[in-house]
């Protein structure tokens, strides 16, 4: 299993999530986990998500979901889950 980060912030308006979720599910990316919190009007969502089954590489996705993060007000970043892991080794 490949493991991606995603987060996702900006300003709450309607069609975050489907937006997101639409984009995964049509590039074959299946979501594991998922939490979201809106404070003070503004959204936050982080996913972790399976890309072994992916369509496209990291990088394609990567580039595609913050033009897709751009087009509905939000930043949408990807980090590889070895980032995390690399982290904490040292």
């Amino acid at each position: 299993m490949k493991k991606t980060i995603i987060t996702v912030v900006g300003k709450d308006t309607v069609g975050i999530i489907a937006g997101v979720c639409s984009y995964l599910a049509d590039n074959g990316i299946n979501i594991l986990d998922i939490s979201q919190t809106i404070v003070q009007g503004y959204f936050n969502m982080m996913m972790v998500v399976d890309t072994s089954g992916a369509v496209k590489s990291h990088n394609e996705m990567t580039d595609e979901l913050k033009k897709l993060g751009e087009k509905i007000g939000v930043i949408i970043r990807c980090q590889r889950e070895e980032i995390f892991q690399s982290m904490h080794r040292i």
